[in-house]
């Protein structure tokens, strides 16, 4: 799917704000109401837009303690990498997960509610997991920036690289 200007004003608009109706997503951008609707499914079907969340407040819901540990494993196989990865899908409190290069295999980025519960999280659960060799735990004092999005301008890359579909 080749991404033009409007395409780009609508990704741009939508990630500002995504309970916007169609109309007004419509006016907004410059299109007709049915023109809007058909490029923005499009751009659904193409997984441009992921999806559409509400961005919640972790500290008002009682998240306030966010920590970035780094996990080093003992072995590595794409058997322990899967039996990792399954294993951090049944914890709660970790929000993402990233296999990385550099001194640990994963990042993980955590919300708790209190430093029992993350001390409740290391020692009980990831520090006995078989495979786990390290864990280093980094606990935020204060965010000073937070992106919730992408600078979306023309120039953006006109085509999803390997994201082609194939027809049966």
């Amino acid at each position: 799917m080749s991404l033009d200007a409007f395409d780009l004003k609508i990704l741009s608009v939508l990630q500002d704000d995504a309970s916007l109706s169609n109309a007004e997503l419509a006016a907004q951008v410059g299109l007709s109401p049915s023109q809007c609707s058909r490029r923005r499914s499009g751009l659904e079907q193409a997984s441009y837009i992921r999806a559409y969340r509400a961005d919640l407040d972790a500290g008002k819901l009682g998240y306030g303690i966010e920590v970035f540990t780094r996990v080093s494993l003992s072995k590595h196989s794409d058997a322990t990498a899967d039996d990792f990865a399954h294993f951090l899908e049944g914890l709660d409190e970790v929000q993402q997960a990233h296999s990385v290069a550099g001194d640990a295999d994963y990042l993980l980025h955590i919300r708790v509610r209190s430093l029992d519960e993350l001390a409740e999280l290391v020692h009980r659960r990831l520090l006995p997991h078989p495979h786990v060799l390290q864990v280093r735990s980094d606990i935020v004092l204060k965010t000073i920036k937070q992106n919730r999005g992408f600078r979306i301008r023309a120039g953006a890359p006109r085509k999803a690289a390997g994201r082609t579909k194939r027809k049966p």
